[in-house]
């Protein structure tokens, strides 16, 4: 169940995350939801002690949250939204961000340094039952939202100003995608550790399939990315066992080599 709800989130993450940027390669990454979650939790581990994965969930959350609030007030967003300023500022910030993760980390006891990389993996293994509920609650108001933004995605891809005479708010537009791209993408990573490829690959899936209709395609990059994420974490544990493979180095294994092919042999409809 866990690792449905985490793809499910990082797929639309993603689909939300290029619609806006209308870069093909545009992850929730770019918001430095990643790297805020990671500061955010190992800080919690080293200072404050934190050893469970519902600790984890909320200092996550929290980090992912000020991370992602940086990067639209970097951005300039309210001056307009311009993706290449995003996109900078999102660099920017994930670079400062990570910096911070590996002070702590390095002048940090070994015990600090063990439970932090359990996390950082991208494991499923041995999550409380306990987390499953606010995961849970988090991640679908999250797909909500992305649902009833849909059609205004839709129209800003038109463009700003066609957007504009559609009734369309850019900025709004932007603020909201953005609160759902750090709900959605700020649990899943606290809840499971960053997993790559999935933020990256569902939405070009989903798109090949059903065209640029965002309707559809958050729909898709949901289902795909819960797919995806069930199967890296079942793989993970029948390839070597009794030991497990993360899911998270699972999806950074066999995802690459999927994507190559499909980009290869099958269209990719641009944005």
């Amino acid at each position: 169940m866990l690792a449905a709800l985490v793809g499910a989130a990082l797929g639309v993450a993603g689909t939300l995350m290029q619609a806006l940027t209308r870069n093909p390669l545009a992850d929730p990454g770019l918001l430095g939801v990643n790297a805020g979650a990671a500061v955010a939790i190992v800080a919690a581990i080293a200072f404050l002690g934190v050893d469970n994965v519902t600790g984890y969930l909320g200092f996550g959350l929290a980090g992912a949250s000020v991370a992602g609030g940086a990067v639209y007030l970097l951005g300039g967003v309210r001056q307009g939204f311009d993706p290449v300023r995003v996109v900078l500022a999102g660099a920017a910030v994930t670079a400062l961000l990570l910096a911070l993760t590996q002070i702590i980390t390095l002048n940090s006891d070994e015990a600090v340094f063990d439970q932090f990389r359990h996390w950082a993996v991208g494991s499923l293994q041995g999550r409380d039952p306990g987390v499953l509920l606010p995961v849970t609650v988090l991640i679908t108001s999250g797909l909500v939202l992305a649902l009833l933004l849909a059609s205004a995605l839709d129209a800003v891809a038109l463009g700003e100003d066609l957007g504009r005479a559609l009734g369309v708010r850019p900025n709004v537009v932007w603020l909201l995608s953005a609160f759902a791209i750090v709900l959605l993408a700020g649990t899943a990573t606290a809840a499971a550790g960053p997993i790559t490829f999935i933020g990256l690959s569902a939405p070009h899936m989903a798109r090949a399939l059903v065209g640029l209709d965002h309707r559809w395609v958050i729909a898709y990059s949901a289902m795909l990315g819960a797919l995806m994420v069930l199967a890296a974490d079942v793989l993970g544990r029948v390839i070597l066992p009794p030991d497990e493979i993360a899911a998270g180095i699972m999806t950074a294994l066999l995802g690459g080599w999927f994507f190559v092919v499909l980009v290869r042999r099958y269209r990719i409809v641009r944005l």
